[in-house]
């Protein structure tokens, strides 16, 4: 009971290990590190407990770790409510109990080394697409911005990066032998010239894993290097304005159009700003999701704000909004190409939206149940268009102006899309109002670091109240404005075509990669059912 105890407790330390390489904590190694934690307790579980009783302990360490990872997080959804929080982790965790037990069974295959790191590939590709559209939000890839594998992003993507990061340490694991638990069992000491040859074999071994770990490194790193933004086309001036919120919680946006008010404010001090010559005339202007929580379609007050807005900068305003319908009882999240004397030109309805934050799954039986859930308001329905929208500036010059909302860069599809689509300009609109003070909004804008680096574009990213701020082709930080502050400004971007390997290949890449560790999965799965028959 004591060893399985301490298997307990040490599966959630190597969560909270792996938890830490994850911004605003960016110890990225130590998510390296947190993975072979959970494999080598897989292992010495099968060692205290073999088949089939064992296999429970097993899930029990899966579960532990996965604890110990989504514990130290996502514990910023207690912003929201303490129940959710707990909810969502502990189904988060169920996911690394099955990962504990896929690894569990390849490591009896010869090709561990490469099929552990698949395992990990697998469970990122469930996770991320179920249930209730999938929740990817702490996939290993994010970890590794700031690590030399940040260059193998425009090649092969986060789930590419996810597999590189977790061969990476178990190279190490692999090179030292410690994973060899039938050394264990023998109690014979061996003649003092097998341990010469096994000492012989062992440095062997060493040497060529930490070859190859280097190689992956300096392969990732030098990706980076050729793989580089295509040249500009021109550039754009593009204001923006982050307007504040009043604080987090449920609640965190204010009473109806106090976001609303204080963007247009911001952009108010943009144009007088522009007028002194203190900041360049931009070609339009971008407000965060959420600029106005009422669809300016239909409140005359929200209307008013934004033609005000849009006069004091004659210029188009590039607004999140939210819009009544399609249905009754229903809304969507848009962004609004809004000009000057005309009104909307563009929309893009938001493709990936938040399960029980804006819509409820199993609304009319879950409800009922939880009248907590009323804060999510009127169902929210996804678009179904990709975020790419061909605008007019005030030049004259026509751009495609690329834009993911909020948890869409959550979703490589979401995301590939905006090149895949032509996308010139990309601009992140999000509103955080809700998390203020917790370090969802660090992660979310890694997240976004991520997406720039993939996709070798800038990013502008635009929020209510934190963090807005410019992100270069290669996925660093030019500027940001801190969380829970006021500001605006015009930040130049330059007009780019054409598409990173990543946007082709990632996806299949994952689909082969999580194909052949459920194969493996099987292929194990299958030999031990043969051996216990037999």
């Amino acid at each position: 009971m004591v060893i399985k105890l301490a298997l307990l407790a040490g599966a959630a330390v190597g969560g909270v290990l792996t938890g830490l390489g994850f911004a605003p904590f960016d110890w990225w190694w130590l998510t390296l590190v947190g993975t072979v934690v959970l494999t080598a307790l897989v292992q010495i579980s099968q060692l205290v407990a073999p088949a089939p009783r064992g296999l429970a302990l097993t899930g029990l360490v899966g579960l532990g770790y996965g604890l110990g990872l989504a514990g130290t997080t996502l514990n910023w959804m207690s912003a929201i409510l303490v129940a959710a929080m707990v909810g969502m982790v502990v189904a988060v965790a169920l996911f690394y109990a099955a990962l504990a037990l896929a690894v569990r069974a390849v490591m009896a295959l010869r090709a561990w080394p490469l099929l552990v790191p698949a395992c990990w590939v697998l469970l990122e590709f469930a996770i991320s697409r179920w249930p209730f559209g999938g929740f990817g939000w702490v996939r290993v890839g994010y970890a590794m911005v700031d690590s030399p594998l940040a260059g193998a992003y425009p090649l092969v993507g986060v789930a590419g990066a996810t597999y590189l990061a977790v061969l990476s340490g178990h190279l190490v694991w692999w090179a030292y032998g410690k994973h060899d638990w039938a050394r264990l069992r023998r109690l014979a000491r061996p003649s003092a010239g097998a341990k010469a040859v096994g000492e012989g074999v062992n440095a062997a071994r060493r040497l060529v894993g930490w070859g190859c770990l280097l190689a992956v490194m300096v392969a990732a790193a030098g990706v980076g290097r050729l793989i580089a933004p295509a040249p500009a086309e021109g550039t754009i001036e593009a204001g923006w304005a982050q307007g504040g919120a009043p604080g987090g919680g449920v609640y965190g946006l204010g009473e109806a159009r106090t976001i609303t008010k204080n963007e247009t404010a911001q952009t108010l001090q943009l144009a007088q700003d522009v007028a002194a010559g203190k900041l360049p005339q931009p070609d339009f202007v971008v407000w965060p999701e959420n600029g106005t929580d009422l669809d300016p379609h239909a409140d005359q007050a929200t209307a008013q704000l934004v033609e005000q807005a849009v006069d004091a900068v004659g210029v188009p305003l590039f607004l999140g909004a939210i819009a009544d319908g399609p249905g009754v009882d229903e809304r969507q999240t848009v962004s609004l190409w809004w000009e000057p004397g005309v009104g909307e030109t563009a929309r893009y309805a938001k493709r990936a939206i938040v399960p029980f934050g804006e819509w409820i799954p199993a609304r009319d039986i879950l409800l009922p149940l939880i009248p907590q859930l009323r804060y999510v308001g009127a169902q929210s329905v996804a678009g179904d268009q990709p975020g790419v929208l061909p605008v007019t500036l005030p030049d004259g010059r026509a751009v495609n102006l690329g834009v993911a909302v909020c948890y869409d860069v959550a979703f490589d599809d979401v995301v590939y899309d905006l090149t895949r689509y032509g996308g010139q300009v990309i601009v992140v609109q999000s509103s955080n109002a809700m998390y203020q003070g917790t370090i969802q909004i660090e992660q979310q804008f890694a997240m976004t670091r991520v997406r720039a680096a993939e996709l070798r574009r800038p990013i502008l990213v635009v929020t209510t109240s934190g963090i807005s701020g410019l992100i270069d082709a290669f996925g660093n930080v030019q500027w940001r404005v801190a969380d829970r502050a006021s500001a605006h400004g015009v930040a130049q971007l330059g007009i780019h075509t054409g598409t990173t390997p990543a946007v082709w290949l990632a996806g299949w890449l994952e689909l082969v990669i999580a194909a052949a560790a459920a194969a493996a999965v099987g292929v194990a799965g299958g030999a031990w059912i043969r051996r216990r028959r037999g």
